[in-house]
């Protein structure tokens, strides 16, 4: 709910006596996640450890269970969408202190001296590290992260609907900001990450159209509900020309479909960590100066436009709330597109 932004309470529940904290750990790609107990983590110089009270569940944490993304780390708690209380800093944090709320986001953390990290496009850093793939993530009770890549969030969102915001949000920002000057923006797949882009843009006096799987009537409606302009199926031609299209659904046979749906100049900016192979499509469709890019991961100047932007505009994240230990029932439903807006994690 929005309200005074008030952090959830810890409880006597979530403080184990004996050190240790509920994971969710992945043990190989496509099993299902189990429950263990294992050591609350320590910090390191610029870590915080943090008492986590909620988590986003996102497509990416699929992408990885399924082996789309290849392991880099098992066993692995994901999650990525993570908020929490600071309960512990190490010696060289300045910028967090107990007690305070953080955002932990996918970028984990850069090598900060790379051609890309100098030219501010640290999300193409080479040795970046990823929360919940590279380093442990938020599908716990606890968990720690570099302080130096973690987020103040704005207090009108309390913490369930501050998750999502923490790549739905941030990801989606990215590739709408793609979207340059666009007034007619078109957006495939209505999921958390779109909900989202869908209100900012809105916010922000443009037009958008929602693309959805065909005979999602109920995902149509719900687009609608935020402002959309139109809604329909992805097969279906928009009533006009698009001025730019961001694709969220990871699903390469979108990216022709779009190209047909836009005017000349417009920009199609896929937004997936992960798509299928793109089929081949006539130079037509490309021709007249339209362009075809991708979106790779986040910068932390990229969170500081968004939350600014996330203070002003009243969000409504819709956060569907799944507790940590039913975290595969949680990941069942995102796969089978169960529910509209964002499954979120919490201890309890």
């Amino acid at each position: 709910m929005f309200g005074n932004g008030r952090a959830v309470n810890p409880s006597s529940e979530h403080k184990p006596h004996d050190g240790t904290m509920l994971a969710m750990l992945l043990d190989a790609p496509n099993r299902r996640l189990r429950n263990a107990r294992l050591p609350i983590p320590a910090p390191r110089e610029h870590e915080v450890v943090i008492r986590v009270t909620a988590c986003g569940v996102c497509r990416t944490d699929l992408h990885i269970i399924d082996g789309d993304l290849p392991p880099h780390k098992l066993p692995l708690t994901l999650g990525h969408e993570v908020v929490g209380i600071v309960v512990q800093a190490g010696e060289l944090v300045g910028a967090f202190e107990a007690g305070e709320r953080v955002g932990v986001p996918w970028l984990g953390g850069t090598c900060r001296h790379c051609a890309f990290c100098a030219s501010g496009r640290e999300n193409l850093c080479d040795t970046a590290v990823f929360t919940g793939y590279d380093r442990d993530g938020g599908y716990a009770e606890y968990a720690v992260a570099d302080s130096r890549y973690c987020f103040r969030l704005p207090d009108r969102y309390d913490d369930a609907h501050a998750a999502p915001l923490l790549c739905a949000g941030l990801i989606g920002y990215r590739a709408y900001a793609m979207a340059g000057t666009a007034q007619r923006i078109g957006l495939y797949g209505f999921g958390a990450a779109a909900h989202i882009i869908a209100q900012v843009a809105r916010a922000q006096g443009r037009e958008v159209y929602a693309f959805t799987r065909p005979g999602d009537t109920h995902s149509q409606a719900f687009a609608l509900s935020l402002g959309a302009a139109w809604a329909g199926d992805s097969d279906a031609a928009a009533p006009a020309l698009l001025d730019a299209v961001i694709i969220f659904a990871p699903s390469g046979a979108l990216v022709p479909r779009a190209l047909a749906a836009t005017k000349k100049g417009a920009t199609v900016v896929c937004a997936g960590i992960h798509m299928s192979d793109i089929p081949a499509f006539p130079y037509s469709l490309l021709w007249g100066e339209r362009t075809v890019r991708s979106v790779a991961n986040l910068t932390r100047a990229d969170g500081e436009a968004f939350f600014a932007i996330a203070e002003q505009v009243d969000i409504k994240t819709v956060p569907v709330i799944f507790p940590l230990r039913a975290a595969n029932e949680a990941l069942d439903a995102l796969r089978a597109g169960r529910f509209d807006g964002a499954a979120v994690l919490v201890p309890r």
